[in-house]
């Protein structure tokens, strides 16, 4: 892992995103890379990034053995440098090119959403580790898999990291072997250009509505569904969820770069699509459905029939075809989709506990209208003549369209809210909670709030009964609490609804 200034000057002038260079020695090698100025070794290229950035954290690293760096803004400082247009770019060319460009040895599926990309990561996982002897990498938005031996996972801090961590993580899955990468791919990761010319062998498009809208975030609509649409302008294959808003504007983008040939459909709803699934049976732990080809190259790769997913409702086995035609692309036999599909298990999403006196509960990471909408109509349509007892909060500092969303979806579908923290930053939980319940129509949902997240699950279950369903919606396996920029340990959602009931039921 060493490149030269040199390959890096050649590389960037060719993305035409070279403003400015003073270098002594072009030859110069360079020993490593860092965005992170307590994360330096001798003669390593520093990029500048953020908004925030100082030159006084350059000035800092340069003490510790930054020989050159790499931004936007010239400091005219006695070690070579290198002025781009933009350094998040540069960042994710030069670090592919460090790390010998790990992407190209890898087969990576690559999933885009507003609701279900882990669950359809997971899926795809576990089918594509029925087909390689466990040799696929994992970037999800809860773990990363990088290796199969011990140590080889760990929690994830973002949905997609930071390039520089993105490609080191390709090329640590490669050294240990791995084959394929499943990976979550966020409109902030094109927003940021944390993915800026990375390519895809398989991307999919599950869906999308109204979220991430706000300061932080993006500024309109329009601009998380651009976001969004970039996978299809940067995957070899695509498959797009025909049921899903602005299919025709998200079909477009992929015509504008892939053939025909290599865009797949499928629905629940629709015929003129590549593949139908027809829900069978759903059940209140697992899902059952009939995929159906519709075209001529969907019957070629061999996959009718009938599948069992180890997930309830509709939505998962709408993820689940996702997922049979994504790995059937990669090359896995119908066996193995289907042995994948039954076995999944994702920590913290659709969490179903059947319990002696107090009903069902669901526990399950939905953060925002849609996934909440979907989540809440699953427990109504599987369990009609029971109460609905939502624990919700909404976080703080982003997303803040969630919070109106969240009184939609509760004021749609629940019979009682207890309304609670959840990440809350920097914001208040009380004036959160608030804002949720200002929208609630309190005809319809009997609305408290109880800030401390613990006796709020326990509330929920004391007061449910074998007529109830309680829903524990929004952290899904989180094991902390963002507040005030610390991360507070939280034991999660399961592990407090499981300490409850074996204390009263």
């Amino acid at each position: 892992m060493m490149i030269t200034l040199q390959d890096c000057l050649e590389l960037l002038d060719e993305h035409d995103l070279l403003v400015d260079s003073t270098i002594v020695d072009k030859t110069q090698k360079i020993n490593y890379i860092s965005y992170n100025s307590r994360d330096i070794n001798e003669n390593t290229m520093f990029f500048c990034k953020g908004i925030s950035f100082k030159k006084e954290y350059l000035v800092d690293a340069i003490k510790d053995g930054v020989t050159s760096y790499i931004s936007e803004t010239n400091y005219n400082l006695d070690i070579d440098s290198i002025i781009v247009t933009n350094v998040q770019k540069a960042m994710s060319l030069i670090s592919a090119l460090y790390f010998d460009n790990p992407q190209d040895k890898l087969f990576i599926i690559a999933y885009t959403g507003t609701k279900g990309k882990t669950t359809s990561s997971y899926l795809t996982y576990t089918i594509l580790e029925q087909m390689n002897n466990q040799k696929t990498a994992l970037f999800s938005t809860m773990d990363r898999v990088v290796g199969k031996e011990e140590g080889m996972k760990f929690k994830s801090d973002l949905t997609t990291p930071e390039s520089l961590d993105l490609f080191r993580d390709m090329k640590r899955s490669v050294d240990n072997g791995m084959t394929h990468l499943v990976m979550e791919v966020s409109s902030q990761a094109y927003k940021k250009n944390r993915v800026y010319n990375l390519k895809y062998d398989v991307g999919i498009f599950l869906n999308i509505s109204p979220d991430h809208i706000g300061k932080n975030e993006h500024p309109t609509f329009e601009d998380y569904l651009y976001c969004k649409k970039q996978l299809m302008a940067n995957s070899k294959a695509c498959v797009i969820n025909r049921d899903t808003e602005y299919f025709d504007t998200v079909l477009k983008e992929a015509q504008k770069h892939v053939s025909s040939d290599n865009i797949y459909t499928y629905s629940q709803i629709e015929d003129s699509v590549d593949f139908k699934f027809i829900d069978r049976e759903t059940k209140p732990t697992k899902g059952q459905f009939d995929l159906v080809s519709k075209s001529a190259k969907a019957s070629a790769m061999d996959i009718n029939g009938d599948y069992i997913v180890n997930l309830p409702g509709v939505f998962n086995e709408s993820n689940s075809t996702a997922a049979a035609i994504a790995t059937s692309i990669a090359g896995a036999s119908k066996n193995q989709i289907a042995q994948g599909l039954s076995t999944t298990v994702v920590p913290g999403r659709m969490e179903a506990i059947e319990t002696r006196n107090h009903g069902y509960i669901y526990i399950d990471y939905a953060h925002n209208y849609a996934s909440m909408h979907a989540l809440l109509g699953f427990a109504n349509s599987n369990h009609p003549d029971s109460k609905i007892i939502v624990i919700v909060g909404s976080t703080g500092d982003k997303g803040i369209s969630r919070r109106e969303g969240f009184a939609k979806a509760l004021s749609e579908n629940a019979n009682v809210a207890i309304l609670t923290t959840d990440d809350p930053g920097f914001e208040d939980p009380q004036d959160i909670c608030e804002e949720i319940d200002a929208k609630i129509d309190h005809n319809k949902v009997d609305t408290h709030i109880i800030l401390d997240r613990i006796a709020a699950i326990s509330r929920a279950i004391e007061i449910s009964d074998n007529n109830s369903v309680v829903v524990i919606a929004g952290k899904g396996a989180d094991p902390y609490q963002k507040i005030n920029g610390v991360d507070t340990p939280y034991p999660t959602d399961s592990v407090v609804a499981r300490t409850i009931l074996d204390e009263i039921d």
